[in-house]
């Protein structure tokens, strides 16, 4: 065995850098120490075959020189058991071939060792020892005893030569650096590791905590035992038997509406072929019909099915999940609404059965919320439809109701808004039977001003109680029912039973009905049907008779057009207490910014009187008619100081024979024909030109109740003709006549736009035979204004004609005004804008509506055109009451005037009681009683 105090040690005492190679032991061969001498050798035997030594090189070891490692010959030894006595030379000699071989070859690795480190030394190092080197290839029988003896003597002179070398570079603080470095990085590292452990006993302390606290909730909610695993064992079988059952429910009530469906097809199709009956339901179709009724009657029906399809879908999975997996009833619940809700929450399934499950009800929720998703947007689209449609409730009170469509309507709604203005804007609301998209769309194009105004649109049939409630038809304050464009009769048969309808709403009316007709034979009937409620206007009544006061006084259609409108000065009706017992000649000059009109007296049960005598006295309760700009710009004053005197001269106006022509024919005729007989002096001639036979006009005359025996002052002459072809209008003696009406005729006043261009075309064609039939054409020169047009062009020609005779042209389109105001040639008629104006001004205040009535009549007061000097002198200079109180010594009300260097008449002028100069070409606007 090697000694280990002859193994090299480095510089600094510690073991050579060889890393820990546990020493070979070198155990004796039980043969070769028989051999040797009994008690030596085999006590040596024993106790190097007990021994397994670790060495524990030195890291400074190949950085070392030769001198070093022969310098230290000790070796620091570990061992696991008790160290061996020191061996002696003969022990070694003593080994046998076996010990020799490793004996070499641990000399080879020394020697290997010792090159290695000669290798990297420098120059100087001294020449290996040739002694020492033992040949690894030589096998255990080559190192003979005495050769190895001679080996271990030079061996040995060697290192005692190496140790004395070096002793002297010995150096102990290498070792006290080495060994505190050594022991401050073990010591760190047990440091380290031990808070490191610190933690992770601290982290499973928490985990232990909670997973403790855990399994005792779980313990009292499941009220498990787990000290008894027999009874654990025991209620498997039941759950078990339970989770089948489940599963064969959830796959029974699945099949049932498949089995169901085709046991009815089957009892269907037998039934069939045993009745052979073709009028008998079968009973798939009676079911289809119940369903489909259900669906349809119930406005809940869809959302109920979808609610029940949702539950049966939850509730068969949930079973089919209770019946494949190990969860509870509630669980599976839940996770079988996770499915139907999510359908990708599927994907955490595990196992064929869950998984067959669980596709299958995400399956059922996305058909679900397909349906869902099909159902919302089926509502809200239907919401929105309702909406566009104009199908929605109108939330309104103190309305005006409009009810249908026709040419009025803009100048109808023109009106109204200018009414509103001093209220800041009201809310109208029309219905009728038209899309709410196209009335809006139609409404946008008007071009005027709503003046703060609302329209509201609503899509509906006036003659539905259904859609008049929806329209809030209780709480509207005025409800104007326009008439149809077409034929009168059916226009009018409409109008009543819409005012039917109306009556018959079971809340009431709060506000009155304004109709519109279009014949006025057929007023009694709606009068009847309304009662009270009701106030008619009969179109072409109104404009007939409109059209024969223009025709005899020429400008009067300016001014019907500024009183009725509500732009200038309309009537009011409004009772002052501080005005009873006042005669009405003072009450006259008592409101410096109105004209007063008439009385509404109290005691004949409202009935207006209008243009009273002066010595009327106002009684209490009695209300005052006035002309004003509105309601709220007038209020009465103290009476001023106004010079009263007498008319100059008395003025009288015979009448005078009157030759008028009537181009067309309206379905009206006959009336317009009493109004003229009882309008015209006595020999006055009315020539009527139309298409219509001379047979056939009779008989019209006489089924509308006129027969032409009777006419008292005018004599009819008959023309047949078309008045839009020149030569039928040049065999009539057109500068003849004192006044010309174009009428609409009735087989085209359907269409606006075709009657006005007609009733144009009508006048161009008179006024271009009258100038060129005028004898003193050439002769005539006339002061052309600035912007009127040239002497010499065919529109001034007329411009002359339109000086000796009147024309006065009925005009359905509002955009014809332009037209003719522009040329100057015809002192037009504006009839749907009249009209229109006259139904609102009926449907802000009903008691208007008596004092257009008595203004058109036969009988009673109207408008007149005065000169001035029924009044004044020329150059006299009075003040506007002055002449106000002149024209009452003719029982005559003076509203306005218009001057002679003017165009338009001034209503209600302010400054009254200031003087000015007037001339006899000036004229005053008066309300007379007819003469």
């Amino acid at each position: 065995m090697i000694d280990p105090q002859t193994l090299p040690e480095s510089s600094t005492g510690l073991p050579i850098a060889i890393p820990l190679i546990p020493a070979m032991s070198f155990n004796a061969d039980p043969s070769a120490s028989a051999s040797a001498s009994a008690s030596a050798s085999t006590s040596a035997a024993a106790t190097a075959t007990a021994t397994r030594d670790w060495i524990f090189p030195s890291p400074s070891f190949t950085q070392s020189s030769y001198r070093d490692f022969h310098s230290a010959p000790r070796r620091r030894r570990f061992s696991t058991y008790p160290r061996a006595p020191k061996t002696t030379h003969s022990q070694i000699l003593g080994e046998d071939s076996k010990s020799s071989a490793s004996i070499s070859k641990y000399t080879g690795l020394t020697r290997r060792r010792f090159e290695f480190g000669y290798d990297r030394r420098d120059d100087k190092s001294p020449a290996p020892l040739d002694g020492v080197s033992v040949d690894k290839a030589d096998g255990a029988d080559s190192l003979s005893p005495g050769k190895c003896e001679v080996q271990y003597d030079k061996t040995k002179s060697f290192l005692k030569t190496f140790t004395g070398f070096a002793s002297g570079r010995q150096s102990g603080r290498w070792q006290l650096a080495f060994t505190v470095a050594i022991l401050i990085t073990v010591f760190s590292s047990l440091v380290h590791k031990n808070f490191c452990l610190h933690r992770e006993v601290t982290g499973l302390q928490d985990k232990i905590s909670k997973l403790s606290a855990r399994l005792k909730l779980c313990d009292l909610l499941d009220s498990v035992d787990t000290s008894d695993p027999s009874s654990h064992d025991a209620d498997k079988i039941p759950n078990k038997n339970l989770k089948i059952a489940a599963l064969a429910i959830s796959i029974t009530l699945l099949s049932l509406p498949f089995l169901f469906f085709k046991y009815v097809d089957y009892v269907s199709k037998a039934r069939r072929l045993l009745d052979n009956k073709e009028d008998e339901v079968f009973l798939n179709k009676q079911l289809a019909y119940r369903v489909d009724v259900f669906l349809s009657v119930n406005p809940y029906a869809k959302p109920l099915a979808l609610v029940v399809a949702t539950l049966l879908v939850i509730g068969l999975g949930g079973l089919a999940l209770f019946g494949v997996t190990d969860d509870g009833l509630a669980d599976c619940l839940w996770l079988s609404w996770t499915y139907v809700a999510d359908s990708g929450n599927h994907a955490n399934s595990e196992g064929i059965g869950p998984r067959l499950v669980s596709v299958s009800i995400s399956f059922g929720g996305m058909l679900i919320f397909a349906m869902m998703l099909g159902l919302v947007s089926d509502a809200i689209s239907e919401k929105f439809d309702s909406l566009r449609k104009g199908r929605s409730e109108v939330v309104e009170q103190y309305h005006t109701l409009i009810l249908g469509w026709s040419d009025k309507l803009g100048s109808l709604l023109n009106q109204l808004a200018i009414a509103n203005e001093s209220l800041g804007g009201g809310i109208v609301v029309i219905m009728a039977e038209r899309d709410k998209e196209e009335m809006e769309l139609d409404i946008a194009k008007m071009e005027f001003d709503f003046r703060g105004t609302s329209v509201i649109c609503r899509s509906g049939c006036p003659l539905i109680l259904a859609d008049l409630k929806k329209v809030s038809v209780s709480k509207a304050r005025a409800i104007v029912v326009l008439a149809d464009d077409g034929n009168a009769d059916q226009s009018d048969a409409r109008a009543l039973r819409t005012v039917l309808s109306l009556t018959g709403v079971k809340e009431g009316l709060r506000g009155h009905i304004v109709v519109e007709m279009s014949d006025l034979d057929n007023e009694v009937l709606v009068k009847l049907v309304g009662g009270d409620l009701v106030e008619t206007v009969v179109a072409h009544d109104v404009i007939g008779r409109l059209m024969i006061q223009c025709a005899r006084q020429p400008g009067l259609a300016q001014i019907w057009e500024d009183i009725l409108g509500f732009e200038n000065c309309e009537f009011y009706i409004k009772r002052w207490p501080q005005l009873d017992g006042m005669p009405f000649e003072d009450v006259l000059i008592s409101f410096p910014e109105a004209i007063p009109c008439g009385v509404k007296v109290a005691s004949h049960g409202g009935k207006i009187l209008l243009n009273p005598d002066d010595s009327y006295i106002l009684q209490e309760g009695d209300e005052v008619l006035v002309i004003a700009e509105d309601d709220d710009t007038y209020a009465p004053s103290a009476l001023p100081m106004v010079w009263r005197a007498n008319l100059p001269k008395e003025v009288i106006v015979p009448k005078s024979t009157e030759k008028i022509l009537l181009c067309g024919w309206r379905r009206d005729m006959e009336d317009m024909i009493m109004v003229l007989d009882a309008f015209l002096a006595h020999g006055s001639e009315l020539w009527m030109f139309n298409e219509v036979p001379e047979k056939e006009r009779d008989k019209k005359l006489i089924d509308g109740g006129l027969d032409t025996r009777q006419l008292m002052n005018i004599s009819l002459v008959n023309r047949e003709g078309n008045a839009v072809i020149r030569r039928h209008l040049e065999s009539l003696p057109l500068e003849s006549f004192d006044s010309i009406l174009i009428l609409a005729d009735e087989s085209v006043e359907d269409s606006a736009i075709q009657a006005d261009s007609r009733s144009l075309a009508t006048l161009l064609l008179i006024r271009d035979i009258q100038a060129k039939r005028l004898p003193y054409r050439e002769a005539m020169v006339t002061q052309v204004h600035s912007g009127s047009f040239s002497q010499g062009s065919w529109i001034g020609e007329m411009q002359q004609a339109s000086d000796k005779s009147v024309i006065i042209s009925e005009i359905l389109d509002p955009r014809t005004k332009n037209l003719l105001s522009m040329s100057k040639i015809s002192d037009y008629v504006l009839s749907n804008e009249l009209v229109s104006m006259a139904l609102a001004m009926v449907a802000e205040d009903r008691q208007i509506n008596d004092i257009l009535e008595e203004l058109f009549a036969e009988e009673g007061n109207e408008m007149h055109i005065r000169g001035a000097d029924f009044y004044l002198e020329d150059g006299e200079e009075l003040s506007f009451y002055e002449v106000l109180l002149r024209a009452r010594q003719r029982r005559e009300i003076v509203i306005g005037y218009r001057l002679a260097d003017t165009e338009r008449a001034v209503m209600n002028p302010p400054a009254k009681n200031e003087r000015r100069a007037w001339s006899l070409n000036d004229v005053f606007i008066v309300i007379a009683e007819k003469e």
